[in-house]
Formats: C-alpha cells, structure tokens, sequence
C-alpha cells in the first residue's frame, strides 16, 4: 500500500468519526434547548428559515436569546453563556455599561425622534475626527453596510470614475460581498477583483484598468474573513497605487477600529482618504458613519452648488448620537484601547499555547480583541487559505463550546468585550482545552 492511498485511508476515516461525533453534538444539543426548538419552528411562519440575519443561523436551529448582562447572554431554555460574539464586535461594551445606559435614558427622556440636528452628533463627530487620523470630517449612516456604500458613492463622484478595486472574499456589508455566491444581492459597482496581501496579483489585476479606478476599498484585517491582518506593505502599496493614480483608498474600519486608539490605520501608520466606521461607536445601538479628506467630504456640503445628497431618517438618531458620545469620551478611552488591544494579543497567544500543548492542527489568528481559530495548519494570507478547515470541524467546535457555556460564532470568530474579566478569559480557556483535550484528533487537517 503506497504512502498516499495509506493517508486518503486514514483521512476517510478521520471524517467518518468527526462526523460521527457532530451528530452526537447535534443531538446533545437538542436534548439541551427544546424552547429554542420550539421557537425557532414558530419563527419558520413568517422569517425566511426562522431568520432575518443570515450570520446567525446555524444548524440544527440557532439559540433563541431573551436576556443579556455584562459578558453574559441568557436563552431560552435557561442556560448562561460567555459572550465571546460581542454581537461581531458591535458589543464592544457588553450588555450593560452603566455610562451608555445612563445616555441612552436621558436621550429617550428628551423625545425619541426630532426631525433637526441635535447637539450629541456634534460632539460625536468631534470625538471620531480627533480619534482616526484620516477624518478631517465625518457623516453618519445606520450601518458599516450604509456607510461603505456612501463612501464609495462619494469616491465615483470625486474622480468622475467608475471602477472599485476590491479583494476576493471580502465583506463590506449586506449588498457588499465579494464572492460569487452573493453575486445577485451585491450592488453591481464595476468591480476589479485583487487578491489580498499579495500586492503583485493585485497591481496586476489592475494594470490596464488604472486610469478607471474611482475607489480601492480595503480592510486593514479581514475580520469576516478570518481575522487576517494585512502587511504593512500591502497596505503601502495600494496608498503608492492610489497616489499614483488618483483613486480613493478607503479603510473599510467597521470592526477594526476597536483594535488601537486611532484604529487599524493608526497602528500600521499608513494612512487612507476615506474610512468606514460602524458597529461599537453606536454605543451598541444602530450607528455607521464614512469621513475623510476634507475636499472629498465638503462635496456633502448642502451649502454648496451640485451638493452630493446624503439622506436617511435616522442617521443622526438621538439614542445612537448620546451612546456613542457616552461610549466614545467616557469609557472606549485612548488608553482603554490600547489596553484592550494589548489584553486580545496575550490571549490570542495563550490559546496558540494550548494548540500546541494538544498538538492539534489549528490556529488562532487576529490581531487585539477580534480572533478567529482555523482548523487547519500553513500560511493564511487571504480568505480563500481558509478553506483548508472542514465545515463539520468547526459545527463541532462551536456545539462543544456551546455546550461549555461559551458564546462564538460557527465559523470560528470571537471578540473581546470590555465586561470581560480575567475570569472569564480563564473559563473561555479551561472550554477550549476540554474541546481540543476531547476532539482534537479530528478537528485539524484539512
């Protein structure tokens, strides 16, 4: 028998058990939540599969959730878990920061809608502008999905281009996905597709379309993608390629500007025209926002002749403005940023450390307080290096933890909140080394 028909053997039969044990997770977990059971089957009626969120549908049926405090989520059938989602890194403040909650009551004791600016969204601008080094000005959206859209908008209109330079296997919001299984829910810009971290592949793809470039959008760490951080000299090529041709690089921050007090940009120091934000600087609450250059953002300017329009009932909402101000000066601090940053990258290492004590074929990838485990060892440099990891490996993974107690998404991704304790960090790290004590000879290797 040669070597290779003896490792297809042992693969077949390496599947054949992970499979095997996701069916026993599986059931387990029916036995555990027969009320989100029963909730998700009603929900089936009216949603689409029970479901108005895509990401958070899982199988055999997601946990129906009815309470949150602190670090903590609460379902259905009375079970407790950790919140290491953080709500894909919008709970960046966990469910209950007493300075948030206080704002988001004296905003809704003033009145809920006005219909007119308010004095919260000036201060809410002034805090990001002084925040990221790219904003000399800022507008608010509803969504990081809101705001990518508008940014892009504002880049065709400042060059008088039309093509976006993208990266396969990017998100960038709901109508934004860079892959060609959401091709007819994705707005139809005329994209050029790079590939991410390898800037001769990209520069490439750009090569004969330069002079059509309006916009490069870009996340300086692909979080949906699997918490990959892009080189430094990626990121300084696609600034090179943007001065030399006039296009608007975009910093796609939605999740990464959690990740330093001046964002992603301001650790790797290359600079963008435009960002995105979204997600936590909502204070938890609805909230998107695109800025930048200031001759690109005056175009915005309802004062001047042929004014880009910029509309949405609720992009200056008193409660998103006052919790984001709250979250933004009070808590979410410069230092408390660097903290949090310096806190993820120690426990992306200890939970590496528990890899390699278990010998498992895995990897925590991620930078600060976003990570993501891959089952799978080698180089991950761009989204598509993560199909190595088996769908099946990482629905046991998650059920495992699930049944620990632990909160994560399905495909691995995970933040830190600022409720956390070191507590908590410790029981996430007792679970995952039971999970990998228990089945890690058959979550890694492809």
């Amino acid at each position: 028998m040669s070597d290779a028909h003896l490792k297809d053997l042992q693969a077949e039969g390496r599947n054949d058990l992970l499979q095997d044990r996701l069916e026993a997770a599986e059931a387990a977990y029916v036995v555990r939540t027969p009320q989100s059971a029963h909730d998700y089957e009603r929900s089936c009626a009216h949603l689409p599969g029970g479901n108005t969120r895509t990401v958070i549908h899982f199988a055999p049926y997601p946990l129906r959730l009815v309470a949150a405090e602190g670090a903590e989520l609460h379902d259905a059938d009375g079970h407790v878990y950790l919140d290491f989602l953080g709500e894909y890194s919008a709970g960046l403040y966990g469910h209950s920061e007493p300075a948030i909650i206080a704002a988001a009551h004296a905003a809704l004791d003033k009145g809920i809608v006005f219909g007119g600016p308010n004095l919260d969204e000036i201060e809410l601008a002034d805090l990001l502008c002084e925040r990221f080094p790219s904003l000399d000005a800022v507008r608010f959206t509803n969504s990081g999905t809101e705001a990518n859209l508008m940014a892009l908008g504002a880049a065709r209109a400042h060059t008088g281009r039309d093509a976006v330079l993208v990266f396969d296997g990017a998100y960038h919001g709901g109508v934004l996905y860079m892959s060609p299984y959401a091709e007819r829910i994705t707005v139809p810009f005329d994209y050029i597709y790079g590939t991410y971290n390898n800037l001769d592949a990209t520069l490439a793809a750009a090569a004969e379309r330069e002079a059509e470039i309006a916009a490069i959008l870009v996340e300086p760490m692909a979080g949906g993608g699997g918490g990959i951080l892009a080189d430094k000299s990626f990121l300084q090529g696609l600034r090179d390629l943007a001065d030399r041709t006039g296009a608007v690089l975009i910093y796609d921050e939605v999740m990464t500007s959690r990740l330093g007090r001046g964002g992603l940009q301001g650790e790797c120091n290359v600079i963008p025209d435009m960002t995105t934000l979204g997600k936590y600087l909502g204070g938890g609450l609805t909230f998107g926002a695109f800025g930048g250059r200031g001759d690109i953002m005056a175009r915005f300017d309802p004062r001047a002749e042929n004014a880009l329009p910029h509309a949405g009932t609720f992009n200056n909402n008193v409660l998103s403005m006052a919790a984001g101000v709250a979250g933004l000066r009070d808590v979410f601090t410069p230092d408390a940023a660097d903290a949090l940053r310096d806190r993820g990258n120690a426990f992306r290492d200890r939970l590496n450390g528990i890899i390699a004590k278990r010998s498992t074929a895995a990897q925590v990838m991620g930078y600060g307080s976003i990570l993501c485990v891959h089952f799978q060892t080698g180089e991950i440099r761009c989204p598509a290096d993560t199909a190595a990891t088996r769908p099946e490996a990482r629905r046991l993974f998650h059920l495992e933890m699930l049944a620990r107690g632990i909160y994560i998404a399905q495909r691995g991704y995970m933040t830190l909140s600022l409720a956390m304790t070191d507590d908590h960090l410790d029981r996430f790290c007792e679970a995952f080394d039971e999970v990998l004590a228990e089945h890690g000879d058959v979550l890694g290797g492809a």
